[in-house]
């Protein structure tokens, strides 16, 4: 089926909720996707974060063979081969006690901030109250929503949870003010991701764990797109000391196929019992064998130094870059996950480099981001920084 049919189908039957890109992606291969006319692209977005082993990894495809065949899902009911083993190894990861599967980050937002008010609840009926940061993003469904801290997003859907109170990243006197005897969590993206790349303190993340401690409150880390080795270590809050009570990820956990996580420690993992909470798809036997295989890769020899050595070679070329065009106001990012921020709307770079072959995304009407895979080499973040200089030059 052609492009201008699927478009016409679309425009017919679907929610008008994506200003889509007009290409046709039929297939992929390691970091690049084919179009439906034959060009190739280096895809440097991988479906914002998830495709972090890149297209069609051979062990990631033997694996979903081999499972396909046996059994691809099995309900909550009954035990399956792989969701204990999963778990074991990723709360090992992450310092964590327990976990729960879910099919989305967003509906790990949302089962995490179950988890806060369960334990809340304990404490006092009023104690309601969550924190977040502006900029951030947490999903889109009505709790997670609530805590994401961009307007756009938010107002159309009103009214969502209250008090919630939104204060400036890596403001600890403001963090400071916002947390009180009601505050039920704190929940942070060590990284923001949508929010425009911009990276917390560990300054500013001990303080919310003080804070957090001190009113009795669950810290939780959202890690749906800044870990599992997007950053360069396992999970971004790794770079320090921090030891939150929940953490959540979803993006990269199954290379393609739908599955996230929360993972707690000391009381919140005991706050969901028989009952409390539930899910259909997920943690089924074909998403966590698939997610056991990358976290395989992920964990074989030198593949956190790749990303950060591919990570450094890009941020330098950015940062060059920079130093040319005087409307590029900054360049940001840690590891594989990076941004460009312009003083003026970005549209123009974004799509040259399409045109030119290389896929990103905007953010934030003024930033580049950049989540390519960790699969890269040198020679692909070289091509990807000829590609920028070049689309830089539309504007």
């Amino acid at each position: 089926m052609d492009l201008t049919t699927i478009q016409s189908l679309e425009a017919q039957y679907l929610f008008p909720t994506y200003a889509r890109v007009p290409l046709l992606l039929e297939r992929g291969k390691g970091p690049y996707v084919f179009a439906s006319d034959g060009k190739r692209y280096l895809d440097f977005i991988t479906g914002i974060g998830v495709n972090a082993l890149g297209h069609a990894h051979p062990r990631i495809l033997k694996v979903i063979r081999d499972q396909s065949k046996k059994i691809i899902h099995t309900s909550n009911v009954y035990y399956n081969e792989f969701q204990g083993v999963l778990a074991q190894r990723l709360t090992a990861l992450a310092g964590m006690e327990r976990a729960f599967f879910t099919v989305s980050g967003a509906e790990a937002a949302e089962g995490a901030l179950k988890v806060a008010r369960s334990l809340a609840q304990k404490i006092s009926p009023e104690k309601i109250e969550l924190v977040a940061l502006h900029n951030a993003f947490h999903g889109r469904t009505m709790g997670a929503l609530s805590v994401t801290g961009q307007t756009k997003y938010r107002a159309p859907f009103g009214p969502l949870l209250p008090g919630v109170r939104f204060v400036p990243a890596n403001d600890q006197a403001a963090l400071a003010a916002a947390v009180n005897a009601n505050t039920c969590a704190i929940i942070l993206e060590p990284v923001q991701g949508e929010g425009g790349i911009f990276e917390l303190t560990p300054d500013y993340l001990a303080t919310a764990a003080r804070l957090a401690r001190e009113a009795q409150a669950t810290l939780i880390i959202d890690e749906i797109q800044c870990g599992l080795g997007r950053t360069g270590k396992p999970f971004a809050f790794q770079w320090t000391d921090l030891v939150p009570d929940i953490v959540i990820t979803a993006k990269p956990i199954a290379s393609g196929y739908p599955l996230g996580v929360i993972m707690a420690r000391g009381t919140a993992a005991t706050a969901l019992t028989s009952g409390t909470h539930g899910t259909t798809f997920g943690g089924g036997p074909l998403a966590c064998r698939i997610a056991l295989e990358v976290l395989d890769i992920l964990e074989s020899p030198g593949m956190y130094e790749r990303i950060l050595e591919t990570g450094a070679l890009l941020k330098a070329g950015m940062t060059k870059l920079a130093r040319r065009h005087k409307f590029v106001k900054e360049v940001r990012g840690k590891g594989l996950m990076l941004g460009m921020e312009l003083d003026r709307p970005a549209a123009p770079v974004f799509n040259r480099m399409v045109e030119l072959g290389l896929l990103a995304n905007v953010t934030h009407d003024t930033i580049i981001r950049m989540l390519p895979p960790y699969i890269i080499e040198p020679k692909h973040a070289k091509k990807a920084l000829g590609i920028l200089g070049k689309a830089l030059t539309a504007i």
